[in-house]
């Protein structure tokens, strides 16, 4: 079974027949969510970025990285590979390691591996040119004890439709190539507590709804995502395929990338990695390109739940400027409280569907061991009616309002259409996939009344199919895998977390992913690291180790 942004069964009742009506063909193209679906292997157009040159890439720290040898890498290889923030912090605290030489390492790293090479993965767009230097400050603050928090001084990537102040924002376009622009409010909330902005990472240009016959991970700015655990064999997910690929290859401590159905659980799932979809509105959207506002969001993309935790807590925080930005009072903080939850006494729903994969299965009984309770439950017959038509109207209203608000200033394209136009005159270079998706957009309309009745019956549809067996056997949270079930908890507004249970027979990893109802994002990341520890089923990619 291959891995795709999410399995619905209404798919099949609306399959193609020459004999179907124009109004049932218009029903499919608003339910039929394959093109921005994780998918199978295919022959890429295009490999390499066009746009991205290695020596000016790499100009900003050739003289810095002289004295990093490949003796010092190696060195440094034990402390560094596949450990957590805890521990990290703990080498710097004793001396074996500095804030400096962690950012050398995975500069050195991302040198080695991630382009033009038999090993390249294309995972990263850009590179903060004055990240040594602020790491060596990070390096004095300690001795001055100035650390804030958990994250002080640990290398960040950024899924590039996050806006950050050191790199263009492109969102893998070439018409955002020259996109300059102020932290987001998740950036700003890193810095603020110590964090290193490294880069920028590689992704489905504008977040996979953009050409709808293109393989995850291309962008025209950063070229096609490769897979480590299969380099041009394995699907990196999508759309923050650059984020899952370069924390799964160990080139930053952690990354963020951005979800609006499936597109942090999907690269996470493929690579190996932990990834939490947060309840929307719990980490700020201002300044990140959108897709949609009523379904988008941030979230932490690392190499185990310590981190991911960690991750959490510092971008944590209400946004007057984002309209489903919360206020709510916690007990903990999400980096200490998550330990207190396990999953001993828990009702997990489990898909009978789902049964067929040996490591589900495999994965339930671990946590039975744990000592949780499984009800197995047949999925509810809900459909998501219209959720292309969401995605089309949200973000025929909402790219404009991020290009007048949080864009550079000169960029000449205003909208959806200004794109479309913008890449006309270039198409081998801008779109060698095409932009069906776009096109779209520009051809979807509605009311204000229909707009509002689609958004309300998606939401009350994705809460039916979780709220209807929740209630009936009284459960705490469903197990699925991957992104199986993104769609319903996208417009359900349930947060989720995949977390590694292995690889199947081909290799490929596979993620088993809690989904809880809103602002349960302790519990989950208790479950998924009370899980995490009994099984321990993260394997870093063996040529990059």
């Amino acid at each position: 079974m291959k891995s795709f942004l999410f399995i619905f069964t209404f798919l099949l009742i609306f399959s193609c027949k020459n004999s179907e009506s124009k109004t049932e063909d218009d029903k499919k193209s608003s339910t039929d969510i394959s093109a921005i679906s994780t998918k199978d292997f295919r022959e890429f157009k295009v490999l390499d970025s066009k746009h991205i040159n290695s020596s000016d890439l790499w100009m900003p720290y050739n003289t810095a990285l002289e004295s990093f040898t490949e003796n010092t890498y190696e060195n440094l290889k034990p402390l560094i590979l596949e450990q957590d923030i805890p521990t990290l912090q703990k080498h710097i605290r004793d001396g074996k390691l500095s804030y400096e030489n962690l950012t050398k390492f995975y500069l050195y790293r991302i040198r080695k591996f991630d382009r033009e090479n038999d090993l390249s993965l294309n995972s990263v767009i850009a590179l903060n040119p004055n990240v040594i230097e602020e790491a060596k400050q990070k390096d004095i603050d300690l001795k001055n004890k100035m650390l804030k928090h958990h994250i002080f001084g640990m290398p960040i990537l950024l899924k590039d439709n996050i806006n950050t102040s050191a790199m263009s924002t492109t969102a893998g376009a070439v018409a955002l190539k020259d996109n300059k622009t102020d932290d987001a409010f998740i950036v700003q909330r890193l810095k603020d507590r110590g964090a290193l902005i490294l880069g920028k990472a590689n992704l489905s240009e504008w977040a996979y709804f953009f050409c709808g016959d293109c393989p995850s991970g291309y962008s025209a700015i950063g070229g096609q995502t490769l897979n480590p655990y299969g380099r041009k064999i394995i699907d990196t997910g999508g759309s923050s395929s650059g984020s899952g690929v370069a924390v799964s290859s160990n080139f930053c401590v952690a990354a963020v990338g951005s979800e609006t159905s499936g597109s942090i659980l999907s690269p996470s799932s493929q690579n190996s990695i932990v990834g939490l979809k947060p309840t929307i509105g719990l980490l700020s959207r201002s300044g990140i390109v959108p897709i949609s506002s009523t379904l988008d969001t941030p979230g932490p993309m690392t190499k185990n739940v310590t981190d991911n935790a960690i991750m959490l807590e510092a971008m944590f925080g209400y946004d007057a400027n984002d309209f489903k930005s919360k206020e709510f009072k916690r007990s903990g903080t999400y980096d200490e409280g998550f330990k207190d939850f396990s999953v001993k006494g828990k009702r997990f729903g489990t898909f009978k569907r789902l049964m067929e994969d040996s490591l589900y299965v495999r994965a339930i009984e671990d946590l039975k061991l744990k000592g949780a309770i499984i009800v197995e439950i047949e999925e509810e017959k809900v459909e998501l009616p219209d959720f292309l038509r969401l995605l089309n109207l949200d973000m025929k209203n909402d790219l404009p309002v991020y290009l007048s608000a949080s864009a550079d200033k000169s960029l000449m394209v205003k909208s959806v259409q200004d794109v479309i136009e913008f890449n006309k005159k270039d198409s081998i270079n801008t779109m060698p996939y095409g932009q069906k998706l776009f096109e779209g957009i520009v051809a979807d309309n509605a009311t204000d009344e229909e707009f509002d009745a689609i958004k309300n019956t998606l939401k009350t549809n994705g809460k039916l199919f979780f709220d209807t067996p929740t209630k009936a056997h009284n459960l705490d949270g469903f197990l699925s895998i991957n992104n199986y079930h993104a769609g319903f908890a996208a417009v359900a507004e349930y947060p989720a977390i995949t977390v590694p249970m292995g690889y199947n027979e081909k290799g490929a990893p596979r993620g088993l992913t809690f989904i809880s109802e809103p602002l349960s994002e302790m519990e989950l990341l208790g479950w998924a690291y009370d899980y995490e520890q009994a099984t321990k089923k993260r394997v870093a990619p063996k040529n990059y180790n």
